[in-house]
């Protein structure tokens, strides 16, 4: 008896634990992905409080790098009598980016302004020569001025012309990458800075990236995301504009998306990345392409649509990036002094084939020239980031020459990497599981009683047909003469109740 009762409460005990045990995975089901979801809200907004995700955002602890390559000009002469350029990629030579946000201020409608400043150091280790190298590159003062002024009159392209001879500049520039990069020395820029102040862009050294180290990308204004977490890290205004002035439509002047550094969380594959870039004058949209895992954390990857560079004629919403040429090139002439500069993607990729014939030496393909952002969904944090652009340059009788191209990359790793993946990753994750967990080993628990139960009522009809075997046996080794009836009673009581003992 003693072990039926053991047996019994045991069951209990499975049966109570298992609903438990099931009940409270399913509570996880529901609330599980509300607690997820609040820390990650929690973890995202920009908030002084949260320690992890505004150290990113204000610092940028991830390692950013520009790698530039230069297209140094095999013809410069054959070029001037109307032969095709012909040039070769020289690089990259990488530059380690450090950026840091300065003059914070918060405001009460939920947003903070703020200055990012960047500065540049040569990464001697990873770049493909020195900045020693010497390359040749059209010279932009001379070759810009000159589309420029094509339809002046013609003493003042005389002019023009006499005084690129009296300060020796000639079409093409033969240099040093450092000083192209960085500035050189040029006395027809410190000449039109002292008698025409603001003509250049640049107050001293005139190169490609002077006025780029230890400056800043403009005033922005963003939303914090601590009223609505859809807003978080989008764009409010620019240097106070809530658009710019610098294209033909109101559209195209919009400022979009957000500084492009991170984004709203729980993306999904129907979300595009808008974000607004000072260095292109524009915004620009990123649309998904595929999932991926990228060190361990999953990842959506976004990627330029191929409208983006795309011109009036082809993609009609651009057509207020005009005047146009050719697909694959966008005129940021009005946003740059007036000078014939072209961005596009590297080596023309995606772009009109026309383009590839008017330069020797190019040769596109998405996995060295395509940009894309690989992307934490569930946080709107990028993991691997690679923006991809060539700067392009509009000469008279040739249609233009590819000056350089450059790629910023950036990536999650160390420290950073792993307090991400275990406080916005790994924990979730193992939330997830344990619902599952938690209803399986209810389910176990209650199977197991059940069969516990089962066995101990097999277990009880086995004894039973014991006993019926025993009172069969003991009935047919006694002799019918010497069986009573009262004595055959007594004796089947026995039988029945040592049977039930045991």
């Amino acid at each position: 008896i003693r072990m039926a009762v053991s047996k019994s409460t045991l069951s209990i005990v499975f049966i109570v634990l298992g609903g438990l045990a099931v009940l409270f995975g399913i509570v996880l089901v529901f609330v599980g992905p509300i607690i997820i979801d609040d820390q990650i809200v929690k973890n995202v907004e920009i908030n002084p409080n949260n320690g992890l995700s505004y150290t990113m955002w204000k610092d940028i602890p991830v390692p950013f790098f520009m790698s530039v390559y230069f297209f140094h000009i095999v013809n410069p002469d054959e070029i001037l009598k109307g032969e095709k350029p012909t040039v070769v990629q020289r690089g990259p030579y990488v530059y380690r980016e450090n950026r840091w946000k300065d003059n914070i201020t918060f405001h009460d409608n939920h947003t903070v302004s703020y200055k990012e400043f960047r500065q540049y150091f040569f990464e001697e280790s990873m770049s493909v020569g020195d900045e020693s190298d010497v390359v040749t590159i059209p010279n932009m003062l001379v070759l810009g001025a000159s589309v420029m002024m094509e339809n002046m009159p013609f003493p003042v392209r005389l002019l023009l012309s006499t005084t690129f001879k009296t300060f020796n500049e000639e079409p093409f520039l033969t240099k040093p990458v450092g000083e192209l990069m960085w500035g050189y020395d040029s006395k027809l820029v410190d000449f039109l800075n002292k008698y025409l102040p603001g003509m250049l862009p640049t107050s001293g050294k005139f190169g490609l990236f002077a006025e780029f180290n230890n400056s800043n990308t403009g005033q922005f204004t963003v939303f914090t995301g601590q009223d609505d977490i859809g807003k978080v890290h989008m764009v409010d205004s620019w240097n106070g504009l809530k658009s710019v002035d610098y294209w033909r439509s109101e559209a195209c002047n919009m400022i979009n998306g957000t500084a492009g550094q991170m984004w709203p969380p729980f993306m999904t594959k129907e979300s595009t990345m808008p974000f607004y870039s000072p260095d292109a004058c524009r915004s620009m949209e990123l649309v998904y392409q595929r999932p991926g895992v990228s060190r361990g954390v999953p990842v959506y990857r976004f990627v330029a649509p191929k409208t983006l560079f795309a011109n009036g004629a082809d993609y009609p919403p651009n057509e207020g990036f005009c005047p146009c040429r050719q697909s694959g090139l966008l005129n940021v002439s009005t946003c740059r002094h007036n000078s014939p500069v072209f961005i596009s993607h590297p080596h023309f990729f995606e772009a009109d084939p026309v383009l590839l014939d008017t330069v020797n030496g190019l040769s596109p393909n998405e996995d060295e020239h395509g940009l894309f952002i690989d992307i934490h969904p569930e946080t709107g944090v990028p993991m691997n980031v690679s923006i991809r652009l060539q700067l392009n340059l509009l000469i008279k009788s040739v249609f233009g020459i590819s000056i350089f191209h450059l790629s910023q990359s950036g990536y999650i790793d160390g420290p950073v990497l792993n307090t991400f993946r275990t406080s916005l990753v790994v924990l979730p994750m193992v939330m997830e599981y344990m619902q599952y967990i938690f209803i399986a080993l209810g389910l176990a628990g209650i199977l197991g009683a059940v069969m516990l139960y089962v066995n101990d009522k097999v277990r009880g009809l086995l004894c039973l047909f014991c006993m019926f075997d025993k009172l069969k046996s003991l009935s047919t080794s006694q002799p019918a003469s010497t069986i009573n009836s009262q004595s055959t009673g007594q004796q089947i009581k026995v039988i029945i109740l040592n049977a039930g003992i045991e």
